[in-house]
């Protein structure tokens, strides 16, 4: 739903910062550190958006995923390197297409995720036994992990967890630094226990409406990216923008309408194929139960599943811990501008009185973003790991935050052939 075009100036020799790398361009040497590390173990490294999935023929991480080891086991040498964070999206329940095997036992898949990806499980064990300390958070495509599964597989982890699918990690010499997924500003990603409750019978479901639009757009890219032509009810009325109820469910609408013109699968609309038997779900669903319309008594909702989603959005934000929370009118909007989750950062985080924070490090829109700002503080979006990051023309990138007296940032970009680029001037810098 997010479009950035980027220009990267990846093809010349840039200078890196003194303090991860000396000479002027970063080469691959015989050594197997990423960078010429200092004496103090003073930087956490933050990667996110990783995708790892259960099935090699539709996963988005598999032409990375050797790189991605190969990248672990030269951070186990990097002997300044104090954490290592992984910010959500690790393991993929989402990315699914329709068919795949319906299942009741949640925590059985993640355990298939895990066996599928074992080299990078084995490397992130090392990883840990190395002495950084490695830490992970849930992000959306994992948010319905539980603790047991990869504490199992990865002994040495830390788990960070406040609300139900939800983590926020403070860290840094004096907790400056604060890591989130960002997916609980986001109406389409941010857990649900509450919109589908009184349908289901149970506040089990923490599945928002992003996954099944994720299930549907993986089908459609397993599919070869067919054009089918499609008849979704339309809703030519406007709204009042006066009546925030109903113009922010067509707004929400309007959005929808845009992703599903596009992602037209084989499938008809009618087809029962979201077949739901776990996460508080049991039962069949269409493309068009959870697709708004207008409904008999005029207004606009989706019919069955998240009906009337616009009016639970400040419960969800009570449920889900957000510090300083929004409209829906706000959030929904927000998923078609770029600087969203930037000026969530300072309103949750950099510019709230009660926090005392000086770098915001968010995941989940797959956009690196570096922002340097005025007061010294700073923003960063970590990026993704994915094969084909149709978001960005930076792929396999990570941040490193330097703590101290005085904590920097930077963002960087591990290339196929083991060059480490600094990509933090090309992403911008400043407001």
């Amino acid at each position: 739903m997010r479009k950035r075009v980027l220009s990267f100036l990846l093809a010349s020799c840039m200078v890196l910062p003194l303090a991860l790398f000396t000479g002027g361009c970063a080469q691959k040497s015989s050594a197997s550190a990423l960078w010429e590390a200092g004496g103090t173990r003073n930087k956490i490294v933050v990667i996110s958006d990783i995708h790892i999935g259960v099935d090699d023929k539709y996963a988005e991480n598999v032409a990375n995923r050797p790189i991605l080891i190969d990248f672990l086991k030269r951070l186990q040498s990097t002997r300044d390197v104090r954490e290592l964070v992984i910010d959500g999206d690790f393991l993929d329940e989402w990315f699914l297409p329709v068919d795949y095997p319906s299942y009741t036992d949640v925590q059985q898949f993640y355990k298939e995720v895990i066996a599928n990806n074992q080299g990078v499980i084995d490397e992130l064990n090392k990883v840990a036994d190395s002495g950084i300390k490695l830490v992970y958070l849930p992000g959306n495509h994992d948010m319905t992990q539980e603790d047991e599964v990869l504490q199992e597989a990865i002994p040495k982890i830390v788990q960070i967890r406040d609300a139900k699918g939800l983590g926020t990690y403070y860290t840094g010499d004096r907790n400056e630094i604060v890591i989130e997924h960002g997916h609980r500003y986001d109406v389409f990603s941010a857990p649900d226990t509450v919109t589908n409750a009184e349908l289901l019978g149970n506040n089990d479901t923490m599945l928002p409406a992003g996954y099944f639009y994720a299930r549907y757009g993986a089908t459609w890219v397993t599919e070869g990216r067919p054009k089918v032509e499609r008849t979704l009810p339309v809703i030519t009325d406007v709204p009042d923008k006066a009546d925030l109820d109903q113009y922010g469910a067509y707004m929400y609408y309007q959005i929808l309408k845009s992703v599903s013109e596009r992602l037209t699968i084989n499938e008809g609309l009618e087809e029962k194929v979201f077949d739901m038997h776990m996460d508080g779900f049991d039962d069949s669903y269409t493309y068009l139960d959870f697709y708004p319309a207008r409904q008999e008594d005029g207004s606009i909702s989706a019919p069955v599943l998240f009906q009337n989603i616009q009016r639970t959005w400040a419960e969800r934000q009570k449920v889900n811990q957000v510090k300083v929370p929004n409209s829906f009118l706000e959030a929904v909007a927000g998923t078609l501008d770029g600087e969203y989750f930037f000026k969530q950062a300072n309103i949750q985080y950099l510019d709230n009185p009660d926090e005392n924070v000086d770098v915001v490090v968010f995941g989940h829109t797959h956009i690196p973003e570096y922002k340097a700002l005025d007061n010294g503080k700073y923003y960063v979006n970590e990026g993704t790991w994915i094969d084909d990051n149709t978001r960005s023309e930076a792929e396999r990138t990570f941040a490193v935050i330097t703590t101290g007296e005085k904590t920097t940032a930077g963002l960087y970009q591990y290339e196929k052939d083991g060059l480490v680029t600094d990509i933090t001037a090309n992403v911008g810098k400043g407001k």
